[in-house]
């Protein structure tokens, strides 16, 4: 078997929403298609890929670099042992051909959208959903029929009240979450404080509220913010500081009892030994967010999850960012602690399967081969896109 073309494009998410940091007004993403010459039914197999939010399309990327490598290679080099399904390990060491160590910025999302499409490919293969996939190679059969799943919102954006904020909040909760967060550092620590109690109200403690700095804060402020916060007993208090800063977050550690939440920007395996090594966290209480779409994929990812273990941190304190179905699919089949979800906001990526209800912060796993595009109508027509 082969890979006969890969496609690529550039779409919008654009929301008229900002966090303490980013103004989404402009944001896009990068698609991709891998056409292999396998045929399953009466359809040829194509995975799907694409990026998380946060990080901004990567076509010239994909265009100049990794895309033209793995149609450069001999197709035989990028085959599992038995030569009938694409292996991911290999795909992966052909696009990180002639590539330094270090710089994990940009070229690990154009990785990460290349790897998605290729998991996806391999699992539609072996006509199997991509987390049973995962669970009989890598935790010996062992899949979580349902995962956990918290509702990502509380953005900031012109004219929003607390009224307008409470409502948002009962939405998620309609939709079956019990647990949500919010974005703070965007205003006043008393007006933060001011939305945190108003959202409070609705979800009924704190212990169902998350809240998310996205990286605003210098030491004081997060230490500020850190003893605002002790007294609601939240659910967590993300990234509070610069993601590299390990400093920050280790000395923030002893002034906040509560569980605390990073990682999400954060690219490769070597970057999270870091912050397990020098950050503080806590593997007791504490959550690492990275984002196998933002960081080089599911390869380096299971490479990451492998460094935890050995640092003696359990997969089950890995709820990835993103909320989406490829990190849905390795939460369930990996045994992680759950998943994000965007049920108002980055649409059509964010969310999953249109007829897999949310029950009580649980979703249950699809039985659609691949990592599920198709069972999202409106990411489908997204993908259907890219013409193949």
């Amino acid at each position: 078997m082969r890979i006969l073309s890969v496609h690529e494009a550039v779409v919008p998410i654009s929301s008229d929403i900002r966090n303490a940091y980013v103004d989404f007004s402009k944001m896009t993403a990068s698609i991709v298609a891998v056409v292999t010459d396998v045929v399953r039914g009466r359809d040829r197999v194509v995975g799907y890929g694409f990026n998380s939010n946060g990080r901004y399309a990567q076509s010239g990327l994909l265009k100049e670099r990794f895309i033209p490598r793995l149609m450069a290679a001999d197709p035989a080099s990028l085959l599992d042992e038995a030569g009938e399904n694409l292996d991911p390990e290999k795909a992966w060491a052909c696009m990180m051909r002639n590539e330094k160590p270090g710089g994990h910025g940009e070229r690990s999302v154009a990785v990460g959208v290349l790897d998605m499409a290729i998991w996806d490919a391999v699992a539609k293969i072996e006509r199997k959903p991509l987390y049973r996939l995962l669970a009989d190679r890598y935790n010996s059969g062992k899949a979580d029929d349902k995962v956990f799943v918290y509702a990502a919102g509380g953005y900031y954006y012109p004219g929003k009240d607390l009224k307008a904020l409470q409502d948002e909040m009962k939405r998620y909760l309609d939709l079956g979450y019990s647990v949500v967060k919010m974005k703070i550092g965007g205003e006043s620590v008393a007006d933060d404080v001011r939305r945190i109690e108003a959202v409070i109200q609705v979800v009924g403690s704190g212990e169902n509220l998350a809240v998310d700095a996205n990286g605003r804060f210098d030491l004081p402020a997060a230490i500020e913010y850190a003893k605002a916060l002790a007294p609601y007993r939240l659910f967590w208090y993300e990234e509070p500081g610069d993601p590299l800063d390990y400093a920050l977050q280790a000395e923030l550690a002893k002034h906040y009892e509560g569980a605390m939440a990073t990682g999400e920007n954060l690219f490769s395996m070597q970057d999270a030994r870091n912050l397990v090594r020098y950050g503080g966290m806590r593997p007791d209480r504490d959550w690492l967010q990275f984002d196998c779409a933002l960081s080089y994929g599911l390869v380096e990812y299971m490479r990451t999850l492998a460094m935890l273990k050995e640092h003696g941190w359990s997969a089950r304190r890995c709820i990835p960012h993103g909320g989406h179905q490829m990190s849905l699919n390795i939460a369930a089949g990996l045994g992680l602690g759950g998943n994000e979800s965007y049920p108002g906001v980055f649409q059509p990526f964010g969310g999953f399967a249109d007829d897999v209800p949310v029950e009580k912060s649980h979703v249950r796993m699809p039985d659609t081969p691949g990592v599920g595009f198709e069972a999202k109508g409106n990411l489908w027509k997204v993908m259907q896109r890219l013409g193949v």
